[in-house]
């Protein structure tokens, strides 16, 4: 009877471990967390940039939920939000100027790669690679923009 109690106890104690660990291991998705733009860093073609930009994510390794919050080159304030899987699916996405949807893919635990579409079509494919450090986030803008330019853009935030 004690060998049993012992036995239930470890098991017990090992499912807790277990649990403890895969919590921050979720939590500590490489994209999550609040980014703001480096002005100084970023790269707009064409421009001019935007005056600042500050995005937080939420993410879990398999969803994300991303709002933007930023001052357009105009001094207009633009908000960005969506929520979406990494599975390649249309999710809809609201502020965008130029997308009705994104989707959404993880080539790795440290990229995420954005396809922006309007009315079903591909305008704007943004590739965002969080460093090794996890301090910098860089996303590469590639695609149109709602007045049908080419845009070539690579902004650069700090993790705040």
């Amino acid at each position: 009877m004690m060998r049993m109690k012992t036995l239930a106890a470890l098991a017990t104690t090992l499912l807790l471990v277990a649990l403890a660990l895969n919590v921050p291991v979720a939590a500590a998705d490489t994209q999550s967390g609040t980014w703001k733009m480096d002005p100084a860093k970023s790269k707009y073609d064409p421009g001019p940039a935007a005056k600042s930009i500050t995005v937080k994510i939420e993410s879990d390794g398999d969803n994300i939920k991303l709002s933007s919050d930023g001052i357009d080159a105009a001094g207009n304030p633009t908000h960005i939000e969506y929520t979406a899987k990494y599975d390649g699916k249309d999710y809809p996405i609201t502020g965008a100027p130029n997308a009705d949807t994104v989707a959404l893919e993880r080539p790795d635990a440290s990229t995420v790669r954005s396809t922006m579409k309007k009315d079903g079509q591909v305008v704007m494919t943004i590739t965002s690679v969080v460093s090794k450090d996890g301090k910098t986030r860089t996303s590469t803008f590639k695609g149109k923009d709602a007045k049908g330019q080419d845009v070539n853009n690579i902004v650069v935030y700090n993790k705040q």
